[in-house]
């Protein structure tokens, strides 16, 4: 299987591999090693950034691997993405080992070419992503609420991802007292403040990060959602018309879009996730309720129920069988 898996695209795989390895490095150096950067221990970032790393190298060697079309060129682009995130994770690594930020950095000469670097890495990602989700668009499964969720989470991921765009402007804080950061993820207040365990987004103030981490994991969320619904096809039959899947998978990428907006605009508005505004609340009511709502309408309009056998139904077992013989 493991073999199997980096046939799929190799230097992303092997870039995945590396982020296994170097998240468990900085697993131990958290443990050896107390330094404390911008409120959070020195080796908590670039852990975090190597398990993110790894599972968006793997998704994408994975979607290449199964294009019907251009899979040429996007193998290509893959190549290019895989480098583009070696560079960010060296930079990342780099500045924990030295005891310092690697983003907004711009104290030193060596520490704004470094952040310069970074930034050129990842729009050179973003540009591949874009023409990657692009070839993903031509993708076809015998399940099309599977083709619905892969195209869709590949959209919504480029929205996660040039949400990240808004952390790069100076705050007007920092323009007013400048020390050499320029750029912040903390609305309302610097960084570095009380935040969630693991996660680290802010519990006092708005982050940018939630909108930019929901986003890009849509990626995975609306695949796996419109897999979970095939299996459960198999043993629901008001979900096992394909018209019913489609439009649940449609249904739950609205929402999900919506959601990404939500948190988006609390995090402009300075609210730290813990603490939502009633407007909020209510706007994350509405968009639970219509999401429910749309989806009972969905299934009570299914249409008529599959024949005994479920001939003519592509299942979600057909489905994992087309896609993994695309494995060239």
């Amino acid at each position: 299987m493991i073999r199997r898996a980096f046939g799929w695209h190799r230097p992303l795989m092997a870039v995945a591999a590396l982020m296994a390895v170097v998240a468990v490095a900085c697993l131990v150096g958290g443990l050896v090693d107390h330094r404390v950067v911008t409120g959070a221990p020195v080796w908590d970032k670039p852990a975090k950034f190597s398990l993110s790393i790894l599972v968006y190298a793997v998704t994408w060697a994975w979607l290449i691997a199964r294009l019907p079309r251009f899979r040429r060129p996007a193998h290509v682009v893959g190549t290019v993405v895989a480098i583009a995130l070696v560079v960010e994770q060296a930079v990342i690594v780099g500045a924990a080992a030295a005891g310092t930020t690697s983003h907004f950095n711009v104290t030193t000469p060596l520490a704004t070419v470094l952040w310069g670097v970074m930034a050129a890495s990842v729009t050179v990602l973003y540009a591949c992503a874009l023409l990657t989700s692009l070839a993903v668009l031509r993708l076809r499964l015998p399940d099309p609420a599977l083709t619905l969720g892969m195209r869709a989470g590949a959209l919504i991921a480029l929205v996660g991802i040039g949400l990240a765009y808004l952390m790069t402007s100076p705050t007007a804080a920092q323009l007013a007292d400048f020390h050499g950061v320029s750029g912040a993820h903390t609305v309302g207040a610097d960084d570095g403040g009380p935040g969630l365990p693991v996660l680290g987004w802010s519990t006092t103030s708005g982050d940018l990060r939630i909108p930019h981490f929901v986003g890009m994991h849509a990626l995975q969320v609306l695949p796996v959602a419109a897999l979970l619904l095939g299996l459960a096809a198999r043993r629901i039959p008001a979900l096992a018309p394909d018209r019913v899947r489609v439009r649940l998978t449609a249904i739950a990428a609205v929402a999900y879009l919506a959601v990404v907006a939500l948190v988006t605009a609390q995090a402009l508005a300075g609210q730290p996730v813990t603490g939502p505004s009633p407007a909020v609340l209510a706007a994350g009511a509405a968009i639970a309720g219509a999401a429910l709502l749309a989806a009972g309408i969905a299934v009570a309009r299914g249409g008529a129920a599959p024949s005994p056998d479920g001939a003519g139904q592509p299942s979600a077992a057909s489905s994992f069988a087309e896609i993994s013989s695309r494995s060239k």
